[in-house]
This record gives C-alpha cells, structure tokens and sequence, in this order.
C-alpha cells in the first residue's frame, strides 16, 4: 500500500488525503476562500505536503516561496502577489503583513476535527485545476532576478501526467525526491506521487546521510535530485557501503535542474551500476524531456504533446546535430508572469525561446548544452556554458564567470570543483588539452566545492561576487 513517509511519521495515500480535507476545513474556519492567494513557505515535511493538498481542495491560489527567502522579501513578495493569508514552518521570521498560520498548530487542530466529516467531504482539487492562477511560483534566479511565475492547476497536473507516462511511475514505485518542494521540481516530484498512487519519502535533502538512511529504510525505487547533490551523495557512498546499496537497489536515478557532467554519469555507471537519467524543463514550460531507462540519452525525447526544435541566430530551423537555440512548444507553457500590480500578464503562446543552447539527434533525443549567454574577447563570441561543456568532457567540472574587461572586453574567470585538491597546475594542462587558446579562462580557481543556491544549482550570484574579489 502507498505511503507518505515523514521523519516522524507514516501516512497511507488515503490517510493523507483525509488529513488535507480536514486541514481545509480548519483553513475554512480561519477565513480562507476559494481563490484567495495563500502564501506557503516552510521547510519541507509530512505537514507541508498535507497543507498543499488541503490548499488545492479549497481551491486557493498557492505562492511558494523558498523557505530560506530573507523576510523582507517575503514581504515585497506578498505586497506584489497580494496574499491574503500565510502558511509557515516554525521559523521566527514569518511575515507579518497577512494573517500567518503555522504547519504544526493546524495539524494540531485540524487533528481533532471529526474523521467522518473527512469523509462526507472528500478530496476535490477541481476548484482549484479551473484557476487561472493556481500556482504561483519564482524562478530560481540563476541568470538574473527571479520572476514570478503563474501557471493553472489543471494546466500543471497535465504536465505531471505527460512526465509520468514517459518516465514510467508506477503504484508499487517509493520516490525520494532530495529537492525543495517550492519549486517546480520538487513540487512535481510531490504530485507526481499524489497521481501515480506511489509511496513517497519526504527525507532531510540538507542532511544527505540520513536521507539515505531514511530511504534505505522505506526501500527507494526512484531518487530525484540535482547533480550536486549526486556528487555529494557518491562521495558518501564511497565511505559508506550501505549507503551505495541503497543507491544501487533503486531502478531509477533521476536529474534535473542543471547539467549532469559526464565524469559524474560515468562514475555512477561503473560504481553504482546506474546510468543517472537527465530530463529538462523550466518553471514557464514545466517538465518538457526526459531520458529513461529505454532511451538514456542525454535529455531524452520530449514528453507526448510537446515538440522541440533547435534554431540559428536568425530563427532558421536546424537540422539533427546542430547547435543553436532550443525553442519548445508546448500546452503546458505558464499562463504569464505576474507583475507588479500583481495582475497576471499573459505569456505568448506558441514556439517559446528557451535561452538555451543545444542540439537534437536525429530520433528526436535532447542535448542541452547551456545558456545562451555571449561574452565576447579580443574578438571572438565565446559562450561560457558550452567552455564548461568541454572542460567537463575532460573531466573537469567547471563554472567560468565573464567580468567586464576594457582592454579585452571581458575576463574569463574558471571556479574548478576539486575535492581531491589535485592543484591549478592540474586543471591548467586539462584545460589546455580541451580549449582552444582564445578560450582559455584568464584565471583559474580551484575550491573544495561550488556554492549553491536554495534550488540546490550553483550560485551565480555568489562566483560573480567570488570572481570580482578575485
């Protein structure tokens, strides 16, 4: 039987389900409507799940913000989004502009509420798939400001459903999504378990050692979580041999959010015994491609009624193998961003450009290779995701920040990821061996590991400030 399995607690699928039907009738007694945008920021956990079923049941507008956003953020969030009521983990720092109501004293309460009342009124989400404005969620911010984004309930569970037929969840599946669940990924993940009807393991992402245990323990078939957070989870493993067995028991190893390297596939491949299997997508175009255990290759084929194509500079079409932009069409695609006066401004619909760079092969499999960002030195246009792409072939992994340069226009600076402290000579004579010399970054700096952000993606916004020290 399905499960929901928390730190300190287990909750079969139906008694989660009538857990959230009471929690929305105690949220009804506080004074939330149906439509009223609700805040929910909190630390991922069994309440966390529950609250946003019982907010999909009322038919609420949900905002999720990272639980780790500064409070006066929070609060210009709230202000722009026009919230009207909070839901919020323990932290001290909750935002006091709108009526706040914590995860642990609604289950308290909710708790006490009759169970045949649960019954009588079971779980509905259609309230909430026919708002425009179901979801309202922020980007991660790695190439600039993150934007709000707001996407239909029924719109986001279509996609969920096209992911699951592709990657093949099944009832008998238990997925560990090591992931925040206020973003488009890990929120996915928690839904994706709803629908499937599979067990799901809600494990401390920030403590990978007992997550690992934790999943051990409820029998993984399914990991989702970041290459970083791969990294990290090997170097465990190689520590721990049991740990490596519960990497290894599982059927599926899956990746997103950022590029995997081939040094890491190729480690889990002949130590795990698991190829790690990549998928792309976006928060404004949802769950487009995904590799799986029939076709690894790369990003995989885009989902079942999406279409990919890759263009040039002038929006030519390119044939397979080909670099140039991606360009992805899709039903699925956000219904726009909100703006300031916290009025959804729509999105284009049709062939949407995704700022990425990559190729496709010629049965339809996905390579993104990067962003598409231009810097140009002494004359030459470099992109510093496809440098990164080929430092990362030679096995090393990389993240080059372009700082302004008058002389030359810009200076590439290369932050390398060594745990093993094998020296700048080292990485010097790889990148001389990969790069051509106009690429070569003008300075190198090896660091133990990269900074990450709250989505768990290397922190740009840290290596620039990092860079500019430099």
């Amino acid at each position: 039987m399905a499960k929901i399995c928390g730190a300190d607690s287990v909750r079969t699928l139906g008694e989660w389900e009538a857990d959230a039907v009471r929690m929305a009738g105690e949220l009804r007694e506080r004074g939330v409507r149906r439509s009223d945008r609700v805040l929910l920021k909190a630390e991922n956990s069994a309440g966390y799940v529950t609250a946003l079923l019982a907010l999909m049941h009322l038919g609420a507008s949900i905002v999720l913000i990272d639980c780790t956003e500064r409070a006066a953020t929070t609060e210009r969030l709230i202000t722009q989004a026009r919230v009207r009521y909070c839901i919020g983990g323990d932290d001290p720092a909750l935002p006091g502009a709108v009526p706040c109501f914590p995860i642990y004293e609604l289950q308290l309460h909710s708790a006490g509420r009759s169970a045949a009342a649960a019954e009588a009124d079971a779980l509905d989400v259609r309230p909430w798939c026919e708002l425009p404005d179901g979801l309202v969620m922020f980007s991660s911010g790695s190439t600039g400001a993150p934007k709000a984004i707001v996407k239909s309930g029924a719109s986001f569970l279509r996609n969920l459903r096209r992911n699951i037929d592709q990657v093949g969840h099944v009832e008998t599946d238990v997925l560990v999504p090591l992931l925040p669940f206020s973003h488009q990924y890990g929120l996915s993940m928690v839904l994706i378990a709803w629908l499937a009807r599979c067990s799901l393991v809600v494990a401390p992402y920030r403590r990978l050692d007992h997550a690992l245990r934790m999943a051990g323990l409820c029998g993984a078939t399914v990991f989702d979580a970041t290459p970083a957070t791969y990294r990290s989870m090997l170097n465990l493993a190689r520590r721990r041999p049991v740990l490596m067995r519960v990497l290894a028991g599982a059927r599926m190893l899956c990746s997103g959010a950022a590029p995997l390297d081939p040094v890491l596939v190729d480690h889990y491949t002949g130590e795990v015994g698991h190829c790690l299997l990549d998928s792309y997508g976006s928060t404004e175009l949802g769950n487009v491609a995904f590799a799986t255990l029939d076709n690894p290759v790369a990003c995989g084929r885009a989902v079942e009624g999406v279409r990919l194509a890759v263009v040039d500079d002038e929006g030519t079409e390119l044939p397979a193998g080909e670099v140039g932009e991606v360009m992805v069409h899709t039903p699925d695609v956000m219904a726009g961003y909100l703006g300031e006066d916290g009025e959804i401004e729509p999105a284009v619909r049709g062939w949407y450009p995704s700022g990425d760079l990559g190729r496709l092969t010629s049965d339809g499999s996905l390579y993104v290779l990067g962003r598409k960002r231009a810097v140009h030195r002494m004359g030459y246009t470099l992109y510093p995701d496809m440098i990164e792409r080929r430092m990362a072939e030679a096995g090393c992994v990389a993240k080059i920040v372009a700082i302004p340069c008058e002389r030359r226009g810009s200076e590439l600076i290369s932050f390398v990821e060594d745990d093993q402290n094998r020296g700048l000579a080292h990485w010097r004579a790889v990148a001389r061996a990969a790069l051509a010399d106009y690429e070569l970054p003008d300075r190198m700096v090896v660091i133990d590991r990269f900074p990450l952000n709250g989505t768990g993606k290397p922190d740009s916004k840290r290596l620039e400030e990092l860079a500019a020290s430099a």
